[in-house]
């Protein structure tokens, strides 16, 4: 972790924190190598049961910190490790066993739509303003990126985005499939923890194994093999199965043990 981003522990909510206001939270090399490092702390601490990705402030995140570039692509060499600093982070966001909400206030371009994509839900207040804007700077984007957005907008809507880098609100975001969710500014937060709390009263053993089952279909898997079988399978030798089933018969909210 470094000043600039940040780990709120809590129970049963962790928040990481990209936290540069004073620049929209632009993210530097040093929130990227953090980004990961972050991720594996969240991952690790029993009490969350889920993570919420928000910038400090009145942003999510402008993109990349572009005054960092002339530094950080100046040769082939910097340029190789910088960017793989970042596709391992976000990769590491992506493959986080435990549900994610990216909490959107308004810039989220660039690198800030990055992460918010890597993320499995994407809740923004109205002031929200997304772009995917690698052509206004004459990069591309990776192709894990590439294949994030075309799974969340579709082809025709990544093209869009990515062919004029146009910025785009909250309601046509959510139009294309980009945002999820939009409350009023002074909601979203309420709203989002509201809707973490939900996923964190349900089973985790259940939450986790369904994002596996979610990474199988996205890595091409598309029907019940072996390893499908045995996540499904393993369920009903599971504490939660047990406790969940006997809740149901005798009329009580479920105490699911696994954390």
């Amino acid at each position: 972790m470094t000043e600039t981003l940040q780990y709120r522990p809590g129970s049963p909510i962790g928040e990481i924190i990209l936290n540069q206001p004073s620049k929209r939270n632009a993210i530097n090399a040093d929130m990227w190598r953090g980004l990961g490092e972050t991720v594996a702390k969240a991952t690790a601490d029993a009490s969350v049961k889920v993570v919420v990705v928000r910038g400090q402030g009145d942003h999510f995140a402008a993109g990349a910190d572009i005054s960092e570039f002339e530094q950080t692509y100046a040769t082939t060499q910097s340029a190789a490790r910088y960017t793989q600093t970042m596709l391992d982070s976000l990769a590491a966001l992506e493959h986080c066993p435990k549900p994610t909400i990216a909490m959107i206030r308004g810039s989220c371009v660039g690198g800030g739509c990055s992460i918010a994509l890597a993320c499995d839900f994407r809740f923004a207040s109205d002031t929200a303003r997304f772009g995917a804007t690698p052509g206004k700077l004459g990069l591309v984007y990776s192709l894990a990126d590439t294949r994030r957005l075309v799974q969340t907008v579709g082809v025709s809507g990544a093209k869009d985005l990515l062919f004029t880098g146009r910025l785009i609100d909250a309601s046509e975001a959510q139009a294309m499939g980009l945002c999820d969710r939009i409350y009023r500014d002074d909601a979203v937060e309420t709203e989002t923890q509201a809707y973490a709390q939900s996923i964190a009263s349900t089973s985790q053993w259940s939450a986790r194994a369904t994002k596996r089952t979610f990474q199988m279909l996205s890595d091409g898997v598309a029907d019940d093999d072996e390893a499908a079988m045995k996540i499904m399978l393993e369920a009903f030798e599971g504490a939660d199965f047990k406790e969940g089933y006997r809740a149901f018969l005798e009329k009580r909210k479920p105490k699911f043990p696994t954390e």
